[in-house]
């Protein structure tokens, strides 16, 4: 990035928390912030084109925990895992947490996570499609055998929502069906809250419902007649009144992500904040 094209990145990201004091506020009531993170997804474009580059310039505005996202170029944006664990240790940062497939790869992603010095592997997907009851009972005991094999690497399996998990088959909430038939010691929930809100459900309800089940979060304000996601503030999630509740969830990291947003215009909604 040209050094103008940082510092106009750099003010519209200090620009944007001033415009967000409620937020900053209610979740220091919980813990301090310590360090700043992204998910790449939001970046994946930049990733794609100079991974390497693209880690140095989101280590230059300040960001500290990084999730990744599978790509087209492996589940590192064309990066090995000992290249991004160097590259974010040489910058300050860490490799938290990473998105991948549970597929015919699964026990290559268990080793990448391993040796790239990841926290939690985070499946987005189910095994397979299907939006049954039944379909979600197997996807859980799926899960329950994938988290086993991520302990004994010494890693934490997850699973982060969309909105399609909270459709009402048979009088029941699919994604409740998930949570009745996961074990909470084998797998985390990486709670998308913006999604939860836009397909019509409360996220404290869970909370009450589950304690403790939602150590890590997908934090970000969504505009629900358009379904999609927008800059904190805009859209119609209560961000404030969640994490005055985080310690209920039991969340330890929460982090926003957009669908897609360049580096140039970073901001505030474009970033996360971990413990």
């Amino acid at each position: 990035m040209k050094r103008k094209e940082f510092l106009r990145a750099t003010a519209l990201a200090t620009a944007g928390m001033a415009l967000t004091p409620g937020l900053v506020r209610a979740y220091k009531n919980y813990r301090k912030v310590k360090n700043i993170g992204i998910q790449l997804y939001t970046v994946r474009a930049e990733m794609l084109a100079d991974p390497k580059a693209t880690l140095v310039q989101l280590a230059q505005i300040g960001f500290k925990n990084l999730e990744s996202a599978r790509s087209e170029k492996g589940n590192y944006y064309g990066l090995s895992p000992k290249e991004i664990r160097t590259i974010c240790s040489d910058n300050g940062m860490r490799l938290l947490s990473g998105h991948i497939h549970v597929d015919k790869d699964w026990q290559r992603s268990i080793e990448q996570a391993v040796e790239s010095g990841q926290e939690y592997i985070i499946s987005a997907v189910l095994p397979s499609p299907g939006q049954t009851v039944e379909h979600y009972q197997a996807s859980a005991e799926a899960f329950n055998k994938l988290g086993e094999e991520c302990k004994k690497a010494g890693l934490h399996f997850g699973y982060h929502n969309h909105d399609s998990e909270f459709e009402t088959v048979s009088g029941q909430i699919l994604y409740d069906v998930l949570l009745r038939h996961t074990d909470p010691k084998l797998v985390t929930m990486e709670m998308d809250l913006g999604w939860v809100v836009a397909a019509g459900h409360d996220p404290l309800d869970y909370f009450r419902q589950h304690p403790g089940r939602f150590p890590l979060w997908h934090l970000k304000d969504m505009d629900k007649t358009r379904r999609k996601s927008t800059e904190f503030g805009k859209g119609e999630v209560n961000i404030r009144g969640l994490l005055e509740h985080a310690g209920q969830a039991g969340m330890k990291h929460f982090s926003s992500n957009r669908k897609s947003m360049p580096i140039r215009l970073l901001k505030a909604s474009a970033l996360t904040m971990n413990t």
